[in-house]
């Protein structure tokens, strides 16, 4: 789907995060009279350790609360992936999330990241971009068997 339709869908109905600037693909899941009900958009790892050319992150998904929205829309989003060579899909939750659809689309948690309160690190120092200080959770699905990262619960 065009990125300007989803990056509206996603301005009008996700909860804590604006649009995505870009991605290397959108999808859109809609009901059978054609409602649009959903978005994914996916591109490149925002972490430069990830950016590998094989692996593409979600970067954002948003639903109207329709039942089974977001599984449909991960399913789609690595099937679209592995049939771009890609070999690796990982995203992003809140830590107060459960991830039931991320579990129910093959996803496996591998790592917990603690809040960040600005995006200054020793390695890449600048001014702070809004980080909202919330503590994240690495969701990761692989071409080939799961690997399992360090802090996984």
């Amino acid at each position: 789907m065009p990125l300007r339709t989803a990056r509206a869908f996603i301005a009008w109905s996700h909860r804590h995060l604006l649009p995505p600037q870009g991605a290397k693909y959108a999808i859109g899941v809609t009901t059978e009279d054609g409602t649009l009900v959903g978005v994914v958009t996916a591109g490149r790892p925002v972490s430069r350790v990830l950016d590998d050319g094989l692996t593409i992150e979600v970067t954002r998904l948003a639903t109207d609360s329709t039942p089974n929205a977001c599984s449909a829309l991960l399913g789609a989003a690595w099937r679209a992936a592995k049939a771009m060579g890609y070999r690796r899909l990982i995203t992003y939750t809140r830590a107060d999330e459960p991830g039931t659809s991320l579990h129910a689309a093959g996803l496996h948690r591998v790592a917990d990241h603690a809040a960040r309160h600005g995006w200054d690190t020793p390695s890449r120092p600048h001014a702070s971009h809004g980080a909202d200080g919330v503590a994240r959770v690495l969701w990761e699905i692989t071409a080939g068997a799961p690997r399992h990262c360090g802090g996984a619960k």
